[in-house]
């Protein structure tokens, strides 16, 4: 209840000399009082007065307090809608109680009235409305702020959307295919292919820590990383350490990613791995069991220096090389035990397909059913060698 000035009352007492009695007690108490006589001039002040609170005979003629309350409480103005209501009443028994808690009164007090106990309830419900009406206004608070953020995110997972690559490399003698499914609409992972200054063409992926708009304008940063990068060499570890320099001087180890990228020249049957503290590279084999390439350079961001080692390894027809975020083995398998990298070669598909339904095939067998909530972003990108 305000300080600043008077609670404004509107007492509704069909008795001349009750309600002036009353009146003037609760003006020494500190309260402007607005009286009346009946229901039909209760309801029209309501809407012209704009009382904090009303007291309502519940004995009165044409209308009881009770059938005004309910009037009160069916208005179309929420603000008049919820008007705290006390009710007076000389009846002591459970039925006018129920009666008048039922029609929508915040209280009641019984006859004869003490003007003290009165006051103390108009101060609560004034103070519980007040309470009410700041919730309400908070709420509507949070709602826009929702409402503005789901824009935000909508616009930046239209962003993110945008720098993926839509079509395939013009890599002859490999099929490539991609997947991509963040937590939220927008995520932490991010992929992308470039050919490099050799004629190659480089396979990238990263995996930055977090997720939402934050993460989101991390991945658009990676992102002209590698292109910077991959613009001036050729060699994965050289990229790797290329963009560690970049981004150790922007974030000063106060943020990291992870990342792996492969190198394949058209027509070559020969793969060139580097991976920053990411998951292994798989290659499923057609004749033998798959082969792991571990990442062995660290994080990216961590440190100024950085040390690298490549790795490499010969693919064949039909064999189909696999980069991928930990999203693909964060969830929990159906043994109840959360899985490992080394988990995820029971998960390929028996044969060679082709590169889309490799990574489809594999991921559906790893987080179950479509539409299952996935519980990390998920990033993979599959080249099978024709």
């Amino acid at each position: 209840m305000s300080d600043s000035a008077p609670s404004r009352i509107l007492l509704v007492e069909d008795d001349e000399i009750s309600r002036q009695l009353l009146a003037r007690a609760l003006e020494r108490r500190g309260c402007e009082v607005v009286e009346c006589a009946n229901g039909r001039e209760a309801l029209q002040l309501v809407e012209n007065s704009g009382p904090v609170l009303l007291v309502l005979d519940y004995e009165m003629p044409e209308f009881t307090g009770a059938q005004i309350c309910e009037m009160i409480r069916k208005h179309k103005d929420p603000a008049i809608a919820t008007l705290p209501i006390i009710l007076l009443t000389a009846h002591t028994g459970e039925e006018h109680e129920v009666e008048s808690l039922a029609s929508g009164a915040d209280d009641f007090i019984t006859k004869p009235v003490n003007v003290t106990i009165l006051k103390a309830r108009i101060d609560t419900q004034i103070r519980l409305h007040e309470m009410r009406m700041q919730l309400q206004q908070q709420n509507a608070e949070l709602e826009q702020w929702r409402h503005d953020h789901e824009l935000d995110l909508e616009a930046a997972s239209l962003t993110q959307q945008a720098m993926l690559p839509v079509r395939p490399p013009p890599l002859k003698g490999w099929d490539v295919a991609a997947y991509y499914q963040p937590v939220i609409q927008i995520g932490g992972d991010i992929f992308d292919w470039t050919r490099l200054p050799d004629g190659s063409w480089l396979f990238w992926i990263a995996d930055v820590t977090g997720h939402g708009v934050s993460a989101a304008l991390h991945t658009a940063l990676i992102k002209l990383l590698f292109r910077h990068a991959a613009a001036e060499y050729s060699e994965p570890c050289k990229i790797l350490a290329a963009i560690n320099t970049e981004y150790f001087a922007v974030f000063k180890g106060k943020s990291f990613m992870t990342a792996a990228c492969v190198a394949v020249r058209s027509g070559n049957s020969r793969v060139h791995f580097a991976g920053a503290g990411h998951p292994p590279l798989f290659i499923s084999r057609v004749t033998v069991a798959a082969e792991a390439l571990p990442s062995l350079a660290p994080p990216i961001g961590i440190a100024p220096s950085f040390h690298c080692e490549e790795s490499g390894a010969a693919i064949l027809p039909g064999d189909t090389v696999l980069l991928y975020t930990d999203g693909l083995y964060s969830a929990v398998g159906h043994d109840g035990e959360r899985l490992k990298p080394e988990d995820l070669p029971r998960y390929f598909p028996a044969k060679s397909p082709s590169a889309a339904e490799f990574v489809d095939h594999t991921v559906a067998a790893v987080c179950g059913a479509e539409g299952a909530p996935l519980p990390d972003d998920l990033a993979a990108i599959a080249l099978r060698r024709q």
